[in-house]
């Protein structure tokens, strides 16, 4: 069996480890679909935590569970036992056990030389932990005052324990998210809310979605494939980088930075696929007629709103999805100040959230506070665009592709950084392009607070009136 694994790992390029994780991952296809033929809702909790458990098991061995269960049992000891302050103590738990794996395990360093571990689901787990115990904790206020997202998730009854098992460790989105909220997961279970089977005449068949889904995932893996070979990261260290000009550097990493994200697009279109055949990824009925379901809930990434994106503002809109509205609920929301709008410090103490949760190599850090500086820019390019009257729609149309051009440019500059984890090379692969797309941000913010465009008109008059 070991030598079967070796070479069939050899033959596609991997390590044995990442084989048997892949091979574990797309079994939560069939694993996640068997879920609606299981008696009862005590029978569906139970499959769903004993199902993630099993995989995990075969994926990353016994210890993996014993880590999960770390954060898992004391987040929800603190519900149990001090409701009032549980988010903020699910917060520490979950973060503190979690940068303890990264430091311990060294996680970036595995997966850069082929290696993986269990961090990367304990990432996933640590969101949904916190988020279940501040909605328990939303449960104490009274509703005048909450955002929308605060009432439509908040928990009155704390979750039993089965039921928060099967929660956490739900196989379908336990590896690679995506992230979902526990008010969602209760109700799929017990087929309530959108979930209701009294909606008679609408067909909410996943197949098509579902086949869409696996279509896209082998579209990007063989993408993937096809372009790793061209552009390794280990050509940055190659004496014959160095030998190259501004603009063949520039575009090497531009390139690179895209070569990775096909990567990603194959694991959350396989995510995408698992969570809708388990009917957990639904998410209500379109506006069409007739109308057909959406499965908005599995999205994870909108792979042409990324790399066709107008502006860096929209990339966390279309770039793992799940977790930058996880983000959003969890961190930028509640930084925010009554009676106050937000500004640079939420966007980024989110960044600075973020890159925690991925882990404490200078490489992620950099890279999100250059995505903090890169956002900032790109508001400043979108304030002169909507400044610039109908009359002028030539200087407009150059705005807007100014920002286009801006953002994938200075994105692929930035996640280098994402890539190459250390200190030393991600400092020398900006060297080697002079710093451009560090440089070019903080300009635009500087020439934002200097250049403020006028308001529109239309405004005027509605302040006149």
């Amino acid at each position: 069996m070991d030598l079967d694994m070796e070479s069939m790992a050899a033959t596609i390029g991997v390590s044995v480890p990442v084989l048997r994780f892949l091979l574990c991952f797309v079994a939560t296809i069939p694993v996640s679909f068997l879920h609606q033929f299981v008696p009862g809702r005590l029978g569906k909790h139970v499959y769903s935590a004993a199902s993630g458990a099993i995989l995990s098991y075969l994926s990353f061995g016994f210890s993996s569970n014993l880590h999960f269960l770390v954060p898992m049992l004391l987040a929800y000891a603190s519900m149990v036992l001090f409701r009032s302050h549980c988010g903020i103590i699910s917060y520490i738990i979950g973060f503190g056990y979690l940068i303890g794996c990264h430091i311990y395990y060294m996680s970036g360093d595995a997966w850069k030389e082929g290696g993986i571990d269990a961090t990367g689901a304990l990432m996933v787990l640590t969101l949904k932990i916190i988020s279940c115990a501040i909605n328990y904790n939303d449960g104490l206020l009274k509703e005048e005052g909450l955002r929308e997202a605060q009432k439509k998730n908040r928990l009155i009854k704390l979750p039993s324990l089965i039921e928060y098992f099967g929660y956490c460790l739900c196989c379908g989105t336990h590896f690679a998210g995506p992230v979902y909220e526990m008010k969602d997961y209760l109700e799929w279970t017990e087929r309530k809310g959108i979930w209701s089977e009294s909606e008679k005449g609408r067909s909410r068949s996943p197949f098509g979605a579902f086949i869409k889904a696996l279509f896209q995932a082998a579209f990007c893996m063989a993408l993937y494939l096809y372009l790793v070979p061209h552009f390794p990261l280990s050509r940055f260290n190659d004496p014959i980088y160095q030998e190259w000009g501004f603009w063949r550097r520039l575009a090497y990493q531009y390139m690179s930075g895209f070569t990775a994200r096909w990567k990603y697009y194959f694991i959350w279109s396989i995510s995408e696929a698992s969570m809708i055949l388990s009917g957990l990824g639904f998410s209500g009925w379109s506006e069409s007629s007739p109308p057909k379901p959406r499965w908005d809930c599995a999205k994870n990434v909108d792979i042409l709103g990324v790399e066709l994106a107008t502006s860096a503002a929209e990339l966390p809109v279309y770039w793992n999805i799940q977790v930058s509205t996880w983000l959003r609920h969890y961190v930028y929301e509640r930084l925010i100040q009554k009676g106050k709008k937000p500004g640079f410090f939420q966007l980024l103490a989110t960044q600075t959230v973020s890159a925690v949760w991925h882990g404490l190599y200078p490489g992620y850090m950099m890279f999100f506070v250059q995505s903090a500086l890169m956002i900032a820019g790109s508001k400043v390019i979108y304030r002169w665009q909507q400044a610039v009257p109908p009359n002028m729609a030539l200087v407009k149309k150059i705005l807007v592709f100014m920002n286009f051009a801006y953002t994938h440019l200075v994105n692929n500059y930035s996640c280098i950084g994402f890539m190459v984890l250390s200190f030393h090379e991600t400092l020398a692969s900006y060297r080697s392009v002079y710093y451009v797309g560090t440089i070019v941000p903080i300009i635009l913010i500087i020439l934002g607070n200097i250049i403020k465009p006028a308001k529109p008109a239309r405004s005027k008059v509605r302040k006149e009136q």
